[in-house]
């Protein structure tokens, strides 16, 4: 099957799927992305996805040119085409195509909506069943974070050094303590059961799957206290694994090569991503 995706009205074949070399997405990294989870078919937690979606250009002033509506609709629709079964929908949002390369924002301009969707069996992924290893990395990413920016360089540059150290991700550090992964949250299990995780604030993306997370540890009697840690708690900790619409829950078994507890992913970490996959697939649309 041809891959299927969507550039501004228009369903057209993945490989042909083309915009602007003046559209702002490409010249100034000016947008916005989004990215849900598809499993069984059906979206999972799409409309905290989309939530954040409008959040995110609306903390800098970019206009949908599509009603949330549609664009659920058009999500659907690339399922649908593309035979999608597991994997992930992207969304991204730039300020558009103007006639030159000015900074400030273009007056008439219709904004860029592009989409497509990728295939990945995230619930029956190895590395869940053996965790993986986080290194650490400065956190050299503007004060913003809490936009999900398609301004990912350092994102990038953290993910290529977590790969070249053969790690499947890396945790940010700022004044010493993590801010989040690459493109995870970050949580540990503290030795008197407090599951940490850092609270919400323009040093952090508001995840999605770790604000479902922690609603679902809490409904559960789990404790939850929202905080920065540092590696050192990290690396006494009972557990740690992170979150995020690609990998749900993932064990973390080491950080800098270092092993945290036993070296195997814990009860709860694995507990809790059987919790989110039931959640998933019970509220899927």
């Amino acid at each position: 099957m041809t891959p299927i995706a969507y550039v501004n009205g228009d369903f057209v074949p993945l490989s042909e799927a083309k915009v602007s070399v003046l559209d702002r997405g490409f010249l100034f990294a000016d947008g916005i992305y989004e990215v849900s989870a598809v499993l069984d078919g059906k979206l999972v937690d799409n409309d905290s996805h989309l939530a954040r979606l409008e959040r995110s250009v609306g903390e800098i002033k970019l206009p949908l040119p599509e009603t949330i509506a549609r664009i659920k609709e058009i999500q659907r629709e690339l399922i649908t085409r593309n035979g999608l079964k597991d994997g992930l929908v992207y969304i991204q949002v730039t300020r558009g195509a103007d006639v030159g390369r000015d900074f400030a924002f273009p007056k008439g301009v219709k904004p860029t909506l592009m989409m497509f969707t990728s295939v990945k069996d995230i619930v029956n992924a190895a590395s869940a069943k053996t965790g993986i290893g986080v290194i650490t990395v400065p956190d050299i990413r503007w004060a913003r974070r809490d936009i999900k920016s398609v301004a990912l360089l350092a994102q990038v540059l953290a993910k290529q050094a977590a790969a070249e150290a053969g790690a499947g991700e890396a945790w940010m550090i700022e004044d010493g303590k993590v801010t989040e992964g690459g493109s995870s949250s970050a949580f540990i299990l503290t030795k008197d059961d407090v599951l940490v995780t850092r609270e919400n604030s323009s040093a952090i993306l508001p995840g999605c799957t770790r604000k479902a997370v922690v609603k679902l540890a809490e409904e559960r009697q789990l404790r939850v206290e929202e905080r920065a840690f540092t590696i050192e708690e990290a690396l006494k900790a009972k557990e740690a694994f992170i979150t995020s619409a690609s990998s749900f829950v993932q064990p973390v078994v080491k950080i800098d090569g270092k092993t945290v507890a036993d070296g195997k992913p814990g009860p709860t970490a694995q507990r809790l991503r059987e919790i989110y996959i039931d959640f998933a697939r019970s509220t899927g649309e």
